[in-house]
């Protein structure tokens, strides 16, 4: 009952900037939780960044400091800034869409809903 679109991907330059944006649409509620993964080539997938309804969120470590996750809940949608990117960051993005979780690892998940994933490319 909730779908998630996903926009922003593309190529870029290494140090260049990139914005992905995350819809959710359907039976949404004010309280929820949108986190962004990513899967890099030959990789497993990993965290990347989770916000909450209230605008807690977390950045996941080497990104910290590029990254800035934001979302505006008038829209129900989600974004991931991404500054000075570099070749490592190269990779399928997705986003996801979590029910309301408490405790020190809220932003683990599970997640309930996916994205299909947009392609951020960085070339060297």
């Amino acid at each position: 009952q909730v779908q998630l679109v996903e926009s922003g991907g593309g190529l870029v330059q290494a140090g260049g900037s990139l914005t992905l944006s995350c819809a959710a649409s359907g039976r949404t509620f004010s309280m929820y939780i949108m986190g962004w993964f990513r899967q890099a080539p030959g990789k497993e997938r990993e965290f990347v960044a989770a916000i909450n309804w209230a605008g807690d969120n977390t950045i996941y470590d080497p990104v910290k400091g590029r990254f800035t996750i934001s979302r505006d809940n008038a829209k129900n949608t989600v974004y991931l800034q991404m500054n000075s990117l570099k070749a490592e960051d190269t990779g399928v993005y997705y986003c996801a869409y979590s029910r309301p979780r408490y405790g020190s690892s809220w932003y683990k998940g599970p997640y309930d809903y996916w994205g299909q994933g947009t392609q951020v490319t960085v070339s060297s």
